[in-house]
């Protein structure tokens, strides 16, 4: 039964049912601070919802603040990690909520931020290992959001060294893996063919580059969806964003060949988020 729980959750986590995802993160009100004004929320949501987010991602204060009904046909993620700015460590994240937490508050699924390479980093694969053991008693599915930053950390963009990282996911009883892309962006074909979870692609280019041909050169490679938060919300217009986007992630947008695409990506952004 309660594996069968996590199949109808993972379910709701594609609007298009083909195992594809395009989530939106949120919860940067907790690492940087409001995100847009306090009365704003609820546009904000609609206009996600609108545009044919397939998720949105909160933190579980956040959660209990807007009505059930703005998530009309948009799954709920309750991540539940979290470190500020203003943190002597800020690659140092700790749990801040649990899976029963997010149960009562109806989530789909939670999400769970490890940083490989940091000082805590034994901690954060510990709360991950434990993460997991709840989300298999409870039918929850996982979302591991694995980064490599920190001071041992020489090369991000490593494609031998998100592999591990999408393996160290896996391996721990994460469902999906959010994490960054590799450059050159084709080598993110690596990543995904050597994980056995799929592969969410993290952020987007950060200096105003185009989200949407980010956003193909990465499907291109074989990753299952999009992670994308703060170039969303940041948007004058996130609905017609995230429609675009979703329409990307849904295979609905065709354009130039597949290597444009790639040599495009690789051009336009060397420091995706």
């Amino acid at each position: 039964m309660l594996k069968t729980g996590k199949q109808l959750r993972l379910r709701r986590l594609s609007l298009a049912g083909d195992d594809r995802h395009l989530l939106i993160p949120l919860d940067h009100s907790v690492s940087d601070g409001p995100i847009v004004p306090a009365d704003k929320w609820d546009d904000l949501l609609r206009a996600l919802v609108d545009g044919g987010a397939d998720g949105i991602i909160v933190h579980k204060g956040r959660a209990r603040s807007f009505a059930p009904e703005i998530l009309k046909s948009c799954a709920l993620v309750v991540h539940l990690s979290a470190s500020t700015a203003c943190s002597a460590d800020v690659n140092a994240k700790v749990l801040v909520a649990d899976v029963e937490e997010a149960l009562t508050l109806g989530a789909d699924a939670v999400s769970v931020h490890v940083n490989i390479g940091s000082d805590t980093e034994a901690r954060q694969l510990a709360d991950l290992g434990a993460v997991a053991r709840s989300c298999d008693a409870w039918g929850m599915p996982l979302i591991a959001m694995v980064y490599p930053r920190g001071p041992r950390i020489e090369d991000p963009r490593d494609p031998a060294l998100l592999s591990h990282l999408a393996n160290v996911a896996a391996d721990l009883g994460a469902d999906m893996v959010k994490t960054s892309v590799a450059l050159p962006v084709e080598r993110m074909a690596e990543v995904v063919a050597g994980s056995p979870i799929p592969v969410l692609a993290a952020g987007g280019p950060p200096d105003g580059s185009d989200l949407v041909e980010y956003g193909r050169a990465v499907m291109e490679t074989g990753c299952r969806g999009l992670a994308v938060g703060r170039r969303i919300f940041s948007s004058p217009a996130p609905a017609a964003l995230v429609s675009r986007l979703s329409a990307v992630v849904h295979g609905g947008i065709t354009g130039p060949s597949h290597g444009m695409h790639m040599a495009n990506y690789s051009t336009i952004v060397a420091g995706a988020a």
